[in-house]
């Protein structure tokens, strides 16, 4: 196969490691492996390159869940995937026509994966956002076609009862995001608290580091007082903007010296918010330098 077919199909196939992985680097690591394979075939001919660099890709992230999977059993709190600047990344956005029927590169999403098997992920992503046939994917994964379908079914039903849904407008969310904000730097505790919906839940990712929020909270006033309690931790100063993180806008807490310190990735309603996500620590690590 001739190099060049892999650069070609490169962002296709990092948006579908990073999917099945969750991480910047692991993906890229997986690539770098995918390419190595490739240059040992470069004298052969490859006859459906797209297919066979996306099986290659595919157990190469299996391989690496299953490595894995007793690291991420002991993380130290929640797991949240890495965040990724999307704003010049359309490709990862949306890989296939039907990517955008999951929001299947937003945090919510991914995180919803990590609930998956590592098989029943592989099968969902590829025929639900890269669509790849079951057939196809019964030999990517050296399974039967009828397994397939059963890990998609699986996959499909666990998502439908689990995934969060919001009814809001990119402009509310817009209002919403500022007004975030403006509670975060005058720290004012009841109008932070007219933000959070009774039910509100809070899912911390401190990058696995030792001192990080490690459990997910849930109720207004145990979220509230999480945060006023971490304000006093945080730097004297920092800067808030609004980004594009995984398809999605979200708040990028700098320091002063413009360090990524935190993300909040928040989900809700018109004026009130049921579900934040923050990450911070290493996971913030392809942040640096933006």
């Amino acid at each position: 196969m001739n190099i060049d077919v892999f650069e070609q199909y490169r962002p296709l196939l990092f948006a579908l490691a990073y999917r099945m992985l969750g991480t910047v680097t692991e993906a890229e690591d997986v690539l770098q492996d995918a390419y190595l394979r490739v240059q040992g075939r470069a004298a052969e001919t490859i006859e459906k390159p797209k297919y066979y660099l996306s099986t290659v890709v595919t157990r190469l992230c299996l391989n690496h869940l299953s490595a894995a999977s007793t690291q991420r059993e002991q993380y130290l709190g929640p797991w949240l995937p890495e965040p990724v600047l999307t704003d010049n990344k359309p490709e990862l956005v949306n890989p296939a026509d039907r990517a955008a029927t999951y929001d299947s590169i937003s945090i919510a999403f991914l995180f919803l994966l990590e609930s998956l098997s590592p098989a029943e992920r592989a099968v969902f992503l590829l025929h639900e956002v890269f669509d790849y046939k079951y057939q196809e994917i019964a030999t990517m994964l050296d399974k039967s076609e009828a397994a397939c379908r059963q890990l998609a079914r699986r996959a499909k039903q666990h998502i439908a009862e689990r995934r969060p849904r919001f009814e809001i407008t990119p402009e509310e969310h817009k209002r919403l995001l500022g007004s975030f904000i403006e509670v975060a730097e005058n720290g004012e505790m009841e109008a932070f608290l007219q933000l959070l919906a009774e039910d509100v839940t809070f899912i911390p990712d401190g990058g696995g580091e030792r001192g990080a929020a490690i459990r997910i909270m849930q109720g207004r006033e145990a979220v509230a007082a999480f945060i006023s309690g971490s304000r006093k931790l945080a730097p004297t100063a920092l800067n808030f903007e609004v980004v594009t993180l995984n398809g999605q806008r979200a708040i990028l807490a700098r320091t002063t010296d413009g360090r990524p310190f935190f993300t909040v990735f928040i989900y809700g309603e018109a004026d009130s918010v049921h579900l934040v996500h923050v990450i911070a620590g290493r996971k913030l690590a392809s942040l640096q330098g933006r």
